[in-house]
């Protein structure tokens, strides 16, 4: 997970600025929305996945670890 704690953004273009600037945040944030939507979903469906095979469903097999204690079932 990436966090940005401070972001500049410096841009110049013809016309209204504000309006220019909302535009083109409006696009990408509501591509960053959608992708941040895709991976909650693909989450959903792997925690569904994981449960009907009986599995921990917060436990990565792939991890090679098993669950801390009191963690995802572990013991």
């Amino acid at each position: 997970m990436l966090t940005i704690h401070h972001l500049s953004v410096d841009f110049e273009v013809g016309g209204d600025d504000t309006a220019v600037f909302a535009r083109l945040f409006s696009e990408h944030i509501k591509e960053w929305a959608r992708r941040q939507e895709n991976e909650r979903a693909r989450s959903r469906l792997l925690a569904g996945e994981a449960a009907m095979a009986g599995e921990d469903a917060g436990h990565d097999p792939a991890s090679g670890h098993a669950p801390a204690p009191g963690c995802c079932g572990g013991a």
